[in-house]
């Protein structure tokens, strides 16, 4: 077995991109050099850990080429379908957009779809989906990171280059976890402590070194483990650490995240130990009653906001409906917008609806809205993440859920209500349901509210598929408009809809499918499951 450079620890899993950290990593195939200290450690961290941000104004419709999709750099888009396969989003359809012009619903509608052949366009170009690889290339350096952290301890003895040793580490144990919890809920089956064992998920790579052997799914138990136990060490090494700004990670974002974990894993007392650190940390609730609209709702600054990494994808998929007069788009839309099953849940008095949405210019289409500080600055220099960030709304949701679970009904109500008071204009206590089942689905109505657009729906309800005391009926489905274009009229009309089935009839669609150069190259070690033939069905 041979030990390679950090680039080199993808184990087949995905095409790497070799880049370099500073100049200490001249040659990458078979090298055997690493960071040196701590300083360099950081480097890469910054380098390698963290995803890039994506920035640049909309000037039309087309926002989401072949090769943008495509594109494995450091500021391309992480899981752009995230918004659209769920049932807070649907077509946004005006005027004509040409089939070769790369718009958000030309190339993501069959993934809003659940088509069977997801990845391709309108005209059946295929594009092939880089999330698999990119995350997988960040673990990898996240891997080295870990192991060159163990190696290197102990050479310098300096508090200052001790504590940052620590943090270094810790920052690369949570991110690991991150990425795999990503990777687990986008391409494996959601998690059932009944059938964990046998579930499969992803392939699981924690080593620094290469094995000369191809990689096959590990199962949903073996993924969760890792991941809580990645949240262990980040907890220890991070303990007592909060970072100056939310680019980076402290303790507060490990102590979120593992929350979150821990309600998919159905482990309720722990989601709610994770939270009670938050009563010292100092993380507060935008006042919306109080609050400017002028102002984006959250960003990096935010009180709110506890770690982000990543761009803000719904700038490229929910697209204004008049981007320009010049170039003929006015007036015209070939995107999504938020759906009307979503927007149906805001009382009139509930401000969310006026903070996290704004209206398109001219068919007054509902479009989130939440971190901009004016409608169209994609420039916005502290724009957070519409998918990777961790809040303190999120760590109230989780612990009211959580409390719910285990029937501590009085107290999962106080939880939801610091919440409301700062959403609603007249939330009283007496609106929130006391009996068990009819809170634990009105805290799942709340955080389809709080957190839609935020990439969590599309797991959220994955996981209330399967879980054990209040699962998704059975003939739960999620049906996406269909839509015909008349070329007399100029107008799109509806002709049926898209059904995606609950997920124990329809289970290949609630997953995305493992890119196919990665399975050839493992040479069917790597499978995944047939998806169904999609057809409309009519009025």
């Amino acid at each position: 077995m041979k030990r390679l450079s950090i680039y080199a620890l993808l184990l087949a899993l995905a095409p790497v991109l070799l880049t370099s950290c500073g100049d200490f990593l001249e040659e990458y195939s078979t090298d055997q050099r690493y960071c040196e200290n701590v300083d360099d450690l950081e480097a890469l961290m910054i380098g390698e850990g963290f995803l890039g941000f994506r920035k640049g104004a909309i000037y039309g419709q087309g926002t989401m080429s072949k090769s943008e999709l495509e594109s494995t750099n450091d500021q391309s888009l992480y899981f752009p379908w995230i918004h659209v396969v769920d049932d807070d989003a649907e077509a946004f359809l005006v005027d004509y957009v040409t089939e070769d012009v790369g718009t958000p619903y030309y190339m993501l509608g069959k993934l809003a779809n659940w088509n069977e052949d997801p990845f391709s366009s309108i005209q059946n170009i295929q594009w092939e989906d880089k999330d698999w690889t990119k995350l997988y290339k960040h673990i990898g350096a996240l891997n080295s990171i870990i192991f060159q952290a163990q190696e290197i301890t102990g050479k310098d003895t300096r508090t200052e280059k001790v504590t940052l040793l620590k943090h270094v580490s810790g920052e690369a144990h949570f991110l690991r976890a991150f990425y795999y919890f990503y990777l687990a809920n986008a391409y494996g089956m959601p998690y059932s402590e009944a059938t964990a064992n046998t579930d499969f998920c992803v392939p699981l790579k924690v080593s620094e070194v290469i094995e000369d052997k191809h990689f096959k799914r590990a199962s949903c138990k073996e993924v969760y483990n890792q991941i809580w136990a990645d949240l262990e060490a980040a907890e220890k090494e991070l303990n007592g650490y909060t970072p100056d700004f939310t680019l980076r990670v402290g303790i507060g974002a490990v102590k979120a995240f593992k929350s979150r974990v821990a309600l998919y894993m159905e482990r309720y007392q722990d989601a709610i130990d994770a939270t009670d650190a938050f009563k010292e940390l100092g993380y507060k609730l935008t006042d919306l009653r109080q609050h400017d609209a002028a102002n984006s709702f959250s960003n990096r600054n935010s009180v709110e906001t506890i770690f982000t990494t990543g761009t803000y994808n719904a700038s490229f998929i929910f697209i204004n409906d008049s981007t320009g007069s010049w170039n003929g788009d006015d007036n015209r839309a070939c995107s999504f917008k938020a759906s009307s099953s979503l927007m149906d849940n805001f009382k009139p008095t509930d401000l969310r609806r006026e903070f996290f949405f704004r209206n398109s210019s001219k068919n007054k289409a509902p479009l989130p809205n939440k971190y901009f500080p004016q409608p169209d600055d994609y420039n916005f220099q502290d724009m957070a993440s519409d998918i990777f960030t961790l809040r303190y709304a999120e760590v109230l949701l989780n612990r009211a859920e959580a409390l719910a679970m285990l029937n501590q009904t009085e107290q999962a109500r106080a939880t939801l209500q610091q919440l409301r008071e700062k959403r609603l204009t007249d939330a009283q206590l007496a609106d929130i349901p006391t009996d068990n089942e009819k809170l634990v689905e009105f805290i799942r109505t709340e955080r389809r509210m709080e957190l839609c657009f935020e990439g969590h729906r599309w797991f959220d309800l994955r996981r209330y598929a399967v879980n054990s005391r209040y699962p998704l009926a059975e003939d739960f489905a999620i049906t996406h408009p269909a839509y015909s274009y008349d070329a007399v009229s100029n107008t799109y009309y509806h002709i049926g809809d898209y059904r995606l089935g609950a997920f124990k009839y329809d289970q290949a669609a609630w997953m995305m499918p493992i890119p196919s150069a990665t399975i050839t190259f493992n040479e069917g070690t790597l499978t995944n499951l047939l998806r169904q033939t999609r057809t409309i069905i009519k009025n």
